[in-house]
This record gives C-alpha cells, structure tokens and sequence, in this order.
C-alpha cells in the first residue's frame, strides 16, 4: 500500500469506551504539524464504544472485528490498511501529554543514525507523574523460571496463612515491591503501549500470540534479522492508566495473566527453549485452589 501518510496511529479498543475516548481526545489535542490517521481496530466491544467513535470522531478509521481476536491479530488488521510511513501503535488506556507522534516523528527523521532504529518509545508516566514500566531487555528463560518459581512458593503461602486465618502474616506478604530503573537510551524492547515503527514487514505481530509478549517477540525478531535496536526517548509525554483491579484476599489468576504464562512458554519455545520447567511452574500455579476454580469455569467450557 502507497505510505501517503507521515503516521498511522493504530489502537486496539476492546470495552474501553471511556479510556479510548480519552485516548483519541488527547491524540487529536494534541498531534500537529504532521500528517495522520488514527485506526481504531475494535474487538467486538459490547459497551457502547463502536457508537461513541462513530458519533464523536467520525475522521477515525474504524475496523469492526466482531470478536475478540487478540492484540497482536487487531493491530495486524489496522497494520493491513495503515497509509503511514510510520506505525504507531497506542494503547487505548493512554492520554497523551504534548505533540509526542511528531516528537517521534522528527527524532527518527533526523537522527544521524536513523537506519540503526528500530522501534522508539517514551518513558511512560502514571497519572501522579511516577516513572513506570516502559520497555527492557529481553526476557532470559532462568530469570522468568525463578520469577515463577518465586510466585508460586509466594502463592501457596498466603492461601495456606489465609485457610489458617493468620491475616496479620498474610499482610505482609499480600505487598509485592519491585524496584525497577527507568532511564532514556537503548533497550532490548519497548512495550506496546506507545511503540513507533516504520511501516514494513517487521511491524507485524506474531498472531500466535494472544496477550502478553508480543512487542518483545516483534522485537527480537526484528533485533535478530536486522541488527537494528530500540530506544526510549525522553521528550514525548504520554500517561499510562496502568489497569488497578480491587484488592482481594487471594490473588486470582485472569485472563491476562494466564495468557501471560501461556505467552511466555511460546516465547522460549520460538528461540529455542523446550521451556518444560518454566511450562511446569505455570501449570502448578494453577493448581493452587482459586486459580485452578478459575481456569475450570473459563476455560472447560
């Protein structure tokens, strides 16, 4: 397809209809000085979404896929018909802050070593200004197992203290803190919250795929066939509504992060690991009693 465009921002909306209306608010406030499109690929949303693009941003591209295919597959489609020299993929729980598409735009334009990119992002912010997760290195298979490892002796132990009623113990272990280093410069991947690439063959996700790794699998191909790296960028501004669910007395497993553990074993397998010990970890995590009635209702249907 002919690139008539400087930029296609492309975002998934699946029952987002206040955030991606917030998203898409930002996106137009704020983008200028620059050509773009915004395509908007909706997962068979039931909330109201595909009426409130229709009606109050009715220059948005919108693909109806009447199904919940996925993030990697939802932005492939948007991908398939994007005009832009560039793709920027959005997520919809983001609200951007200043100009950040032309930021990206011109940072890559004139960077002496433009055909040495290959993906930028920004350094993400929540709602109160903090610095948070926007990119890394690529997952190693012993440091995810131990993760894993770690998770499950974590989670064994607060339901044994909560079936035990030791709730004074259990509120100690029921905060997980991570400390992690945010800093500009080169990164293995950046995560796909706000990911700008140029429009070509390696923009496509893997559609094996269904949440979680995505970004980090595109990346590493692209990183694997190419040489070329990505960046976080200091100068584009963009929030990242991070989802906060309620606190519960023991931690349920979701959709998301069940597909975070199917996702990471596919990830190893595709670069050569057989992952049977991280794929045994996984499957004992969900034997602990909430998360196994959880799988059972969801997924033995």
């Amino acid at each position: 397809m002919e690139k008539s465009l400087d930029v296609s921002i492309i975002i998934v909306n699946y029952n987002t209809k206040e955030l991606t209306r917030n998203c898409l608010k930002s996106v137009f406030r704020q983008t200028k000085d620059i050509s773009f499109e915004v395509i908007v690929s909706d997962n068979g949303s039931t909330d109201g979404s595909l009426e409130m693009i229709k009606s109050e941003f009715p220059q948005v591209v919108l693909i109806e896929n009447n199904a919940n295919l996925g993030f990697g597959v939802a932005n492939n489609r948007g991908l398939k018909i994007a005009k832009g020299k560039y793709i920027f993929y959005l997520n919809s729980d983001t609200v951007l802050l200043n100009n950040a598409v032309k930021i990206f735009f011109d940072y890559w334009e004139n960077s002496p070593e433009k055909e040495k990119i290959g993906a930028l992002g920004c350094v993400l912010q929540d709602e109160n200004g903090n610095l948070i997760h926007s990119g890394g290195e690529f997952p190693k298979y012993k440091s995810i197992c131990k993760e894993r490892f770690s998770e499950l002796v974590h989670s064994y132990t607060k339901y044994l203290l909560l079936k035990l009623h030791l709730d004074m113990i259990y509120q100690f272990l029921r905060k997980e803190i991570k400390n992690e280093r945010i800093v500009s410069g080169v990164v293995d991947y950046v995560t796909g919250a706000d990911l700008f690439m140029l429009n070509d063959r390696f923009a496509k996700f893997d559609e094996r795929f269904v949440l979680y790794y995505e970004e980090t699998d595109l990346q590493k191909n692209l990183y694997n066939q190419t040489g070329k790296k990505s960046f976080l960028i200091d100068e584009p501004k963009i929030i990242h509504l991070l989802h906060k669910g309620r606190i519960e007395k023991i931690k349920f497993e979701t959709f998301s992060t069940f597909h975070n553990k199917v996702s990471s074993v596919l990830y190893f397998k595709k670069y050569g690991k057989k992952a049977r010990v991280l794929n045994f970890f996984n499957k004992i995590i969900f034997l602990l009693p909430p998360n196994k009635k959880w799988r059972d209702k969801n997924l033995n249907k």
